[in-house]
């Protein structure tokens, strides 16, 4: 009888726990344009820079999720990273530019490329601005 208890208790308790994951398909991800940004003339081996970036949400629904950052040899390509709920009602007043930094450090001489994500085109391609920057001694 204990044993017929323990399994019933045991069947209840998993059946009873929800492993369905609805919250997570709430937002909608996406990848939002660099306005502006701020770079050196140049850079030094061995030294850090701050790279400022500027970016506009949509709405206030919008929340930040982080900066895109890709490298590839000495091509760097950024945008913002951002989410918004995707049953939550916004207005749309666009909210004031925000402006979020990250550290670089150079670790290659020669010049590095900096591809600045900037939206799509009319044909839904990918825009980018692209700023070389020499790495001087």
């Amino acid at each position: 009888m204990k044993k017929i208890i323990l399994l019933f208790v045991l069947a209840t308790t998993f059946l009873s726990c929800s492993i369905d994951n609805d919250y997570e398909d709430n937002y909608q991800y996406e990848i939002l344009p660099i306005e502006s940004y701020v770079l050196p003339a140049s850079f030094k081996l061995g030294e850090t820079y701050t790279i400022k970036l500027k970016y506009q949400k949509p709405t206030e629904c919008y929340l930040y999720q982080g900066i895109y950052y890709s490298k590839d040899s000495n091509i760097r390509t950024i945008a913002i990273q951002a989410a918004a709920k995707s049953d939550q009602v916004c207005i749309d007043v666009v909210p004031a530019e925000s402006e979020v930094s990250f550290d670089f450090y150079p670790t290659n001489s020669g010049s590095y490329v900096f591809k600045f994500y900037k939206g799509k085109d009319a044909d839904g391609k990918d825009l980018f601005e692209n700023v070389e920057i020499q790495v001087v001694d």
